[in-house]
């Protein structure tokens, strides 16, 4: 968690906290990426869902009532970790998928 913190120390407004047994990522009040099991997911949607798996990247599942559960947060490529402007680049991605979601949930309790 304190080396993705560091890695993300460019995001303005982040915060790292607790939950689950793993941790939230935000920007200000919008969750963009988790931390489980010391692996670091970012959320994706129908638009970059694609990406993620062009790459052979897995969702965050977890078990729930004997069933396995898939979430909308894919496994960080490996290349965020050795190059800062790739973590820029997926943090942006992560956080505008993110936005996007927020704003249609808003519209449906509207």
């Amino acid at each position: 968690m304190e080396f993705v913190a560091e890695q993300m120390a460019f995001v303005g407004g982040l915060r790292i906290r607790a939950m689950f047994g793993g941790y939230g990522i935000y920007q200000d009040d919008c969750m963009f990426a988790l931390i489980a099991d010391d692996r670091l997911y970012f959320k994706a949607d129908a638009t970059t869902r694609a990406e993620f798996e062009a790459k052979g990247l897995s969702p965050f599942t977890y078990v729930a009532r004997g069933k396995s559960m898939a979430m909308q947060y894919f496994e960080a490529p490996p290349e965020v970790f050795e190059e800062q402007e790739a973590m820029r680049t997926w943090v942006d991605k992560a956080y505008g998928t993110a936005l996007k979601a927020n704003r249609a949930r808003r519209k449906i309790q509207t």
